[in-house]
């Protein structure tokens, strides 16, 4: 199946559909909750464009066209990212996106907590006789866990992101929980990481109702969950992969 672009793509716009319907989540989320403390219009009016881009995802014809339109989703959600962080501005703040190294305390968060989530797909897909290497929106790379980068999208904001928010906005985390290295590079120190491990712990054991189960589940099996469902579709047993959708 994978070998086959229109078969990855029917699966991998599921995931971008996923992913498109939790960002615009977190946003509305946040317009209804902060009122007083967020740009409501703008975050509307994002919230609008990613709605009328999740009509584009279902009329993309290949993989190529998929990964343009979910970039311009991805671009136009960060453009708010900013606003969702309430407290401990002077310490966490958006700019841009980051990474090897990240060169500030948020998206040494991010990248963080990304790589959890990426390791614990990896071994539920793993658990469920899938091969975490073998990617549909992710193509093969050597030394690449591209299923499991395709399922971290759709639980990206919902999962690792609200996480990061919540740390920060919450003052769960500080600035004195970071180093800077030599090359400019922000990591969290050991500290750092403990006190994040301890939260990451804790939000597992929270429980939520599954949008597609319909039963309720700690958020720590979510990945099982959508690697069984994935792994479900694959075999025959459904007839399209349910991305995870919150509600």
């Amino acid at each position: 199946i994978s070998d086959s672009e229109q078969e990855s793509l029917i699966i991998a716009k599921n995931i971008i559909l996923g992913k498109l319907y939790n960002s615009k989540w977190m946003l509305e989320r946040t317009a209804r909750d902060h009122v007083l403390r967020v740009d409501v219009d703008k975050f509307t009016n994002v919230s609008k464009s990613l709605t009328s881009l999740m009509h584009d995802v279902k009329n993309a014809d290949n993989l190529e066209t998929l990964r343009g339109i979910e970039g311009t989703a991805a671009s136009q959600y960060f453009s708010c990212f900013d606003d969702l962080i309430l407290q401990q501005k002077e310490d966490f703040f958006f700019v841009n996106r980051n990474r090897r190294p990240p060169l500030d305390n948020l998206n040494a968060l991010l990248s963080y907590t990304y790589t959890l989530l990426t390791h614990e797909i990896g071994a539920a897909l793993q658990s469920v006789g899938l091969d975490p290497y073998v990617g549909f929106l992710h193509r093969d790379r050597p030394g690449r866990m591209s299923l499991a980068l395709d399922l971290v999208e759709e639980l990206r904001s919902v999962y690792a992101e609200r996480f990061v928010l919540t740390l920060i906005n919450r003052k769960m985390i500080a600035k004195t929980d970071f180093s800077k290295m030599e090359n400019g590079a922000i990591l969290l120190h050991d500290d750092g990481r403990r006190k994040l491990l301890t939260q990451w712990q804790s939000r597992k054991q929270e429980e939520i109702v599954h949008p597609f189960l319909n039963e309720r589940i700690p958020w720590g099996l979510v990945p099982y969950v959508q690697a069984m469902l994935l792994a479900k579709y694959l075999h025959g047993d459904l007839d399209a992969y349910p991305p995870f959708m919150w509600k």
